[in-house]
């Protein structure tokens, strides 16, 4: 653990870095009319969100690009502050940016009646990318393929490994696309997940990797600075489908896989939710389990505020980050 206080400085740099240039990019949003479209059958309140900047991600995938290229530049003179593992997580951070920034502006052009781009299409894109990440995870950089809880020894998946892998990636990237519907909810779950899978990282002397997660922590809470209620400035699926899918390879490379639906157990509620629902509404044609999914909006339709709301998931995630972690070291 003696490596925690550069985890710690790094990451507290790239709050820094991300704080100073989001009004710039702020004004850049504004200017091009990069307003959020709102869903006419959602929450009233809403509507007051309409024509709030979207596209928020960049503002995160930019300074961990930035840093991370640094640093590693800086490797070559002698002086490693990170590796070329992290190329991985960082690589799949970028392309699932770009596939989320690709629908995003689908949808603000108006694009199936502002809806973005095909279910089918998004999710062919995404399959792509996790397939090849899969790959690289086990055939190249040769991580843990699983820990389990109690058990001091690594499992073997062989070559279920990869359709594993690819569910895990983008699973999780469209849980968090899912749980990004309030102000500041999506960035504080996913946060508090990549300070959790560092801590773990750490505990591993996965250095590189444990610097890469507190590094890209530090730029979410930077764009937190704008997105916490009332937002200036939502991330968009260029953020949470990239936020979500990073995730998910940083819980592989640690192995520890396993605990990630407890980690991300909000992520993993809100999709959940959306499955029962869709699941009921055909079985039953036309009846509902929640008034309204993904879950954080149920909620908002019995009278939980939009704070509420945040702040006690939040607290849930909290807490199952501590789980998460006792049970890593079972």
């Amino acid at each position: 653990m003696s490596q925690s206080p550069m985890a710690m400085a790094l990451s507290a740099f790239s709050f820094l870095l991300t704080v100073i240039w989001g009004p710039p990019l702020l004004r850049v949003l504004r200017r091009l009319k990069i307003g959020e479209r709102i869903r006419i059958d959602g929450p009233d309140r809403h509507f007051s969100k309409l024509g709030t900047p979207t596209m928020g991600g960049i503002l995160i995938v930019i300074p961990v690009a930035f840093l991370t290229v640094l640093f590693n530049a800086t490797s070559f003179l002698g002086w490693a502050v990170f590796g070329n593992s992290i190329l991985v997580p960082l690589i799949v951070l970028i392309l699932y940016a770009v596939i989320g920034s690709v629908d995003d502006w689908a949808g603000l052009r108006g694009h199936r009646g502002g809806d973005g781009l095909r279910p089918r299409t998004k999710f062919i894109m995404q399959t792509i990318v996790a397939f090849g990440a899969a790959i690289v995870l086990r055939y190249f950089l040769d991580v843990p393929e699983l820990y389990l809880p109690t058990l001091d020894f690594e499992i073997g998946l062989k070559m279920a490994y990869i359709p594993i892998a690819m569910f895990i990636i983008v699973g999780s990237s469209n849980a968090m696309n899912f749980t990004d519907g309030l102000d500041g909810l999506a960035g504080l779950i996913s946060a508090t997940a990549f300070l959790t899978y560092g801590a773990i990282a750490l505990m591993q002397d996965q250095i590189f990797l444990a610097r890469f997660c507190f590094i890209l922590a530090g730029a979410i809470f930077g764009f937190l600075w704008f997105n916490v209620y009332p937002a200036d400035l939502f991330m968009g699926d260029t953020g949470s489908l990239a936020l979500g899918a990073t995730l998910a390879v940083v819980a592989l490379m640690t192995g520890q896989w396993a605990v990630l639906p407890i980690i991300a157990i909000i992520p993993v509620s809100e999709i959940i939710s959306v499955i029962i629902q869709v699941t009921y509404f055909k079985l039953t044609k036309g009846r509902r389990v929640f008034k309204m999914t993904p879950l954080h909006h149920h909620f908002e339709l019995s009278g939980w505020s939009e704070t509420q709301i945040v702040q006690r998931f939040w607290l849930i995630s909290l807490v199952a980050a501590i789980v998460g972690i006792a049970l890593s070291l079972v």
